[in-house]
């Protein structure tokens, strides 16, 4: 079982910036495709981001594409949520997700169904 802590959350206004963190255990980053994720009340879980486990393969959402940028830092087993001109709807619960299987990615990284462990999450609210 891998785990993991998410980091990082908290209140910001529209335009602001938050770095979220993800810090593994159980498991390596180098082996392990890990996702964000986020949810709001009433909502089922949406895809935000993934960095595969081969490092190469990295994938965003629309809604935050050219905003968000993922990153790993290896040696602290730790992958990273970089949130810029951040926006009222980007208020959630932030999640970080991976599967057990290790050297795996499959084409349905946006989906929840896909991850086996998870976070707490951390909160973000952006004002407006």
């Amino acid at each position: 079982q891998v785990q993991l802590v998410e980091s990082g959350g908290g209140l910001v206004p529209a335009g602001g910036s938050l770095r979220l963190s993800c810090a593994v255990s159980g498991g390596v980053v180098s082996s392990h495709t890990v996702g964000w994720f986020r949810q709001v009340p009433g909502k089922e879980r949406e895809f935000v981001s993934v960095i595969s486990w081969s490092g190469n393969r990295l994938h965003y959402a629309d809604s935050v594409k050219g905003r968000f940028t993922i990153s790993r830092d290896n040696a602290a087993n730790t992958v990273y949520l970089q949130m810029s001109s951040l926006e009222p709807d980007d208020t959630g619960v932030y999640y970080c997700g991976a599967p057990r299987r290790r050297f795996w990615f499959d084409e349905s990284y946006y989906t929840a169904g896909m991850y086996d462990d998870w976070g707490q999450g951390t909160q973000v609210t952006v004002s407006s």
